[in-house]
């Protein structure tokens, strides 16, 4: 991970695997401009790595104590994701489509029915 024609900021092999076709990255506004926002989904999603990508310098995991909160600590917006994150998350448990997933749903649903000239019977979608 680097901007254009400068050295990488995030570079190597990642510590442990992750599920690649769960993770995601945004481009979002921050104090003082933009940041990337990078979210891993893991493999063995209950484990602490000691670092993100191999080579890097260690931490103590074992030192590491997370902070119990709120979801009433949080801002709106922080809010909103994290329980976005959490419903998907249920769901995904459960088999079943995550909010992404239903929305397009939703969308392909109404096409289909605002054209139903349109054979849609021999259609695959994933």
């Amino acid at each position: 991970v680097g901007l254009k024609n400068q050295d990488p900021i995030l570079s190597g092999s990642l510590q442990e695997d992750v599920k690649v076709d769960e993770c995601t990255w945004t481009l979002e506004d921050a104090s003082g401009g933009r940041c990337v926002g990078i979210y891993l989904h893991k493999v063995q999603g209950t484990t602490w790595w000691p670092c993100v990508v191999k080579g890097e310098k260690l931490i103590n995991t074992k030192k590491v104590e997370p902070e119990n909160s709120k979801l009433s600590d949080l801002d709106g917006e922080t809010r909103q994701t994290v329980e976005k994150m959490m419903y998907d998350q249920r769901q995904k448990a459960m088999g079943l489509p995550t909010a992404d997933e239903q929305q397009k749903q939703n969308v392909l649903k109404k096409f289909m029915e605002q054209h139903p000239e349109m054979d849609f019977s021999q259609a695959k979608f994933s």
